[in-house]
């Protein structure tokens, strides 16, 4: 199989069949998340749920100083890989006309050297996340192959992405195929993986906070 043949398979078939396990993969997991179901809470409400819920949803993406003092160097890292990742998938041009040709939004992107320094970024975050969980003999320990895998299929469409838009190593054909692949092998994954939390976070955190303020307690 040429360069070309086998980007125009990553293209075609490759993508359809990652896009259905991806949908198939989300939908299994809400409905694993659902079926859990949850016991009517027959005590007196001392608060508002539904508020608590949508305000613990953002005031957890700001960190209180006593897991500021204990992880800094791991939050700092990971604002840096999340934001960046963001920018990257979401303000790329060639990305938001995927997603146009896909589901028919689009908005502006930015321009191609900031998207470009932000997968540069991206990569050194991810980087240093890894550095800190080999050296730390702790989180080493507690380590699986589930969060090497993790990493690694998060951090192969950024450096594929990379080498793509500043074709080197290998031919065009060759670096954008690999590219496409490394998204599908990334969406194949996402919805059996740790990276369910990209989309179960958002459920995990209301659930938390609409609890507790029910209760009439801090989330």
């Amino acid at each position: 199989m040429t360069s070309t043949e086998f980007l125009l398979w990553v293209k075609g078939t490759g993508f359809t069949l990652a896009i259905a396990v991806f949908a198939a993969g989300i939908v299994l997991r809400l409905a694993e998340i659902w079926s859990l179901g949850r016991k009517p809470d027959l005590a007196e409400a001392k608060g508002n749920a539904n508020t608590a819920g949508v305000r613990t949803i953002f005031n957890r993406f700001i960190p209180d100083k006593g897991i500021w003092d204990r992880s800094a160097f791991i939050i700092i890292a990971a604002w840096f890989f999340h934001v960046g990742l963001f920018v990257v998938i979401f303000f790329f041009v060639p990305h938001i006309l995927l997603i146009d040709s896909i589901i028919g939004l689009q908005w502006p992107g930015l321009p191609t050297p900031i998207v470009d320094a932000f997968a540069v970024i991206t990569m050194v975050g991810l980087l240093a996340m890894l550095f800190h969980r080999i050296t730390q003999p702790v989180k080493k320990y507690l380590s699986t192959f589930e969060d090497y895998l993790v990493w690694a299929v998060t951090f192969l469409p950024l450096l594929t992405g990379y080498l793509a838009y500043h074709r080197l190593l290998f031919s065009p054909d060759m670096l954008l195929a690999m590219h496409i692949l490394s998204v599908e092998l990334l969406l194949v994954l996402l919805p059996f993986t740790k990276l369910s939390h990209s989309f179960t976070f958002l459920l995990a955190r209301w659930y938390n906070g609409a609890i507790s303020g029910f209760r009439g307690v801090q989330s």
